[in-house]
């Protein structure tokens, strides 16, 4: 049994998501997004130095050490999976770990909307799922991936960095890449994809031009890409896309994505007012002819109002989502207008102690 074992052992009996290591500080756990110390003592450069690298192979620390980062996944036992990243900071070593479900959960056992689970159903085209890092973006592309492995029999490739949650065939044929490990790196997993007979690519992040292009390709072509990307809503993602690309080939690109976009779903945990724990809220994003238009005109301020309007396809604002989970009671007034896009409609709804915070202004849903 390795020495980080133990605090591996009790963030699983403690509920917890994440644990945090860092030269000259206690450990730490988050539990319910609450970070708190575990232990009291801070870590010893030598103490963590052998905790981190008993958990890696040596030719991956020499690596991390050389190079100040590293991210693998780490398995304590069949029902513990960690997503392991190692980092420098100003007192030395640091490392912080995301705990990953063994059981892969439905879209139903999450409790977002169906239209998610509608976007496994298509053959062809490009889906993002996006958020903010600890979302839940990845547990989300999980629920979709294996509703199709349940349904179809698909070839789906999946690059991530690193492979977070194992999938095994059902009716499909699942080939799971980790960048660093099995291809240099997104760009070559994705277009290694297109000479492997896939059906489905999953790639674990679309952050530079060269993935982006290949992924935009690779829809066109034929094959169902689902990726993921650090934005907050719709609009901001089309754009984030367009805006990789040089001036010149811009008004290309938004043709290209007109053509093979299918959806956007972007997600947001809040934390819950009800019981301890987080709740996932969602905006979604369908493709119809009136999406294509303003995509290929780039006048994506008007998603807005197509979002808000087009309940009948699915699409639901992420404002609307949020003001639903606080009148139902799952979230406070105040973390729905602290997640809120346009803060002016959650003002009225905020408590006496905190209404200063109506005044310091807010943004507009268009923006």
């Amino acid at each position: 049994m390795a020495v980080i074992d133990q605090y591996f052992k009790h963030l699983v009996e403690s509920g917890g998501s994440d644990l945090h290591l860092s030269e000259g500080q206690p450990p730490k756990m988050r539990a319910h997004g609450a970070i708190s110390p575990i232990a009291d003592g801070v870590l010893e450069h030598s103490t963590l130095n052998h905790m981190l690298s008993e958990i890696c192979d040596e030719g991956a620390y020499e690596r991390f050490l050389e190079k100040g980062d590293l991210d693998f996944a780490y398995e304590m036992d069949h029902e513990s999976r960690f997503r392991c990243n190692f980092f420098k900071q100003k007192n030395g070593l640091g490392a912080v770990f995301r705990l990953i479900p063994t059981k892969i959960k439905t879209i139903q056992d999450l409790n977002v909307p169906e239209t998610i689970e509608s976007f496994g159903d298509l053959r062809s085209g490009l889906v993002l799922v996006t958020g903010p890092t600890g979302s839940g973006k990845s547990t989300t592309l999980a629920a979709l991936i294996d509703y199709i492995n349940r349904t179809y029999a698909r070839h789906i490739i999946t690059v991530e960095e690193p492979i977070e949650f194992v999938h095994n065939n059902k009716k499909s044929t699942i080939t799971q890449r980790e960048v660093h490990v099995h291809c240099p790196s997104f760009a070559d997993g994705l277009r290694a994809s297109l000479r492997e007979d896939a059906d489905i690519v999953l790639v674990g992040e679309m952050r530079d031009l060269e993935t982006i292009s290949l992924a935009l390709t690779a829809a066109e072509t034929g094959l169902l890409v689902f990726g993921t990307l650090h934005t907050n809503n719709a609009r901001k993602t089309v754009d984030r896309l367009v805006d990789v690309f040089p001036s010149d080939q811009q008004s290309q690109v938004r043709t290209m994505l007109a053509g093979s976009l299918r959806g956007v779903v972007a997600q947001l945990l809040l934390k819950r007012d009800d019981q301890p724990g987080r709740v996932a809220v969602n905006e979604i994003l369908v493709s119809t002819p009136a999406v294509s238009s303003v995509i290929r005109e780039g006048s994506t301020q008007k998603l807005y109002d197509i979002i808000t309007g087009g309940k009948e396809y699915g699409m639901q604002f992420m404002d609307d989502a949020i003001w639903e989970k606080m009148v139902s009671g799952q979230v406070s007034s105040l973390e729905a207008y602290m997640k809120a896009i346009d803060k002016s409609r959650f003002r009225a709804a905020l408590p006496p102690e905190h209404s200063e915070l109506g005044h310091s202004g807010g943004g507009s849903a268009k923006e």
